[in-house]
């Protein structure tokens, strides 16, 4: 019930604050707590958790956007929502570095806001706390004890494991693949994300050894799946890094050797915004993989800076355009352009393009309708354990294509 949710309207103009409060109270929200400063807005939000903040940008003293930077640190952040009269690609740019501190945004609208804001924030906040609950953040108390043994043991153990986020075609509806990610399975704390554990495998130099279990999984569940009479190719991240090693790929064909799974099932995802010390070294490992057989991807395209550079010297195989350019490009005319242009492009370098962080139909559709090859994204399917996966497989409107006999 939307009577049941706490709201924190930060705005430093009191008719601002009468007119939002208004439209909220028409949609139901009963609980409604104004904060006439950024200042006033943390020490409320120290004091009382909310559900959702609604907040301006162009503030005297601290601006939103300092808010914003501040409220990030707190154990216990609000949802937010930006209502500003700021020209929208400050709003979205605003947005964007909101989720990069961690924080959720369910939108960002222009002035005024209307009746039909708030229905729609209305229908965000209630599809938001649906989601599963976030993993606690590195360094909180709350967190589980990062120290090198404790990662070793789950290592060792297999708490540290692959789990599988299917790749589904936009011209069949099948899965055709299936991405590896990694996911702590801790004995106190549930479920982990790598944003809670993969900073301390690095600073402990124990991220390779990720890498290898993760290929591994990915290895075991491939054969998993071809006992099923299904073939799905699987694809692993691969930090950009790790190709200063020379060495690298004749270990990674070693490890896919031994199982005897073709290199052309599995593909690597190059992350965008890791570059590796000698750039020389990149090119060597990437086309070294590739002619011993492996796919290469360009995971997150677009996020960063030298994506074109990226894309026209390295022998990908597959473009992955990241979710800041995917989900809600049908509603944004900009968004929208940079999708088309990248899948377009992807296309004509003679690449699948995959589009990542697909969350609702309207984003599936609009992919559909351009042409992209394959989406990923939580409307289709988190990822998930591999027995789970395996039930993906054998449902009807996911079927994979059959093995070729």
């Amino acid at each position: 019930m939307l009577s049941e949710y706490r709201v924190l309207i930060v705005d430093d103009h009191p008719l601002q604050c009468v007119h939002l409060a208004d439209q909220l109270m028409a949609a139901g929200f009963a609980q409604t707590d104004v904060a006439s400063s950024a200042e006033t807005a943390l020490a409320k939000t120290a004091r009382q958790a909310y559900d959702l903040a609604l907040i301006d940008l162009n503030m005297a003293g601290m601006d939103g956007v300092q808010f914003i930077d501040r409220l990030a640190r707190q154990p216990r952040p609000p949802r937010l929502a930006i209502v500003s009269a700021c020209v929208k690609r400050i709003i979205d740019s605003v947005a964007m570095m909101a989720k990069e501190k961690g924080l959720t945004v369910l939108g960002a609208f222009s002035k005024p806001f209307t009746s039909h804001h708030a229905a729609q924030l209305a229908s965000l906040l209630g599809r938001s706390a649906q989601d599963p609950p976030e993993p606690p953040r590195v360094g909180r108390q709350t967190g589980p004890a990062l120290d090198r043994a404790s990662i070793e043991d789950a290592l060792h153990r297999g708490h540290l494991q692959a789990w599988f986020q299917p790749k589904q075609s936009l011209v069949t509806g099948r899965i055709v693949g299936a991405e590896a990610l990694a996911r702590w399975l801790h004995p106190a704390f549930g479920c982990l994300s790598p944003a809670t554990f993969l900073a301390a495998l690095r600073e402990h130099g124990l991220d390779k050894a990720l890498l290898r279990q993760i290929l591994k999984d990915a290895l075991k569940a491939h054969l998993h799946w071809r006992q099923m009479g299904l073939q799905v190719p699987v694809s692993v991240n691969l930090p950009t890094q790790y190709l200063d090693d020379p060495d690298l790929p004749d270990e990674l064909e070693k490890i896919v050797m031994t199982t005897g799974v073709p290199a052309s099932e599995i593909t690597f995802e190059l992350l965008e915004d890791e570059t590796p010390a000698v750039q020389g070294q990149y090119h060597m490992g990437a086309s070294r993989l590739r002619l011993k057989g492996f796919g290469l991807a360009q995971d997150d395209f677009g996020r960063g800076y030298s994506s074109m550079y990226s894309l026209i010297s390295t022998p990908f195989t597959e473009l992955k355009i990241d979710r800041a350019f995917v989900s809600g490009a049908v509603n944004d005319e900009s968004q929208a352009a940079a999708l088309v242009s990248s899948v377009q492009l992807g296309r004509q370098l003679g690449m699948q393009v995959t589009a990542e962080g697909v969350e609702t139909a309207h984003d599936l559709a609009f992919l559909r309708r351009i042409g992209c090859d394959c989406a990923q994204g939580y409307f289709i399917s988190p990822a998930v354990a591999p027995d789970r996966f395996c039930q993906l497989l054998a449902s009807k409107h996911l079927a994979t294509n059959p093995l070729q006999r």
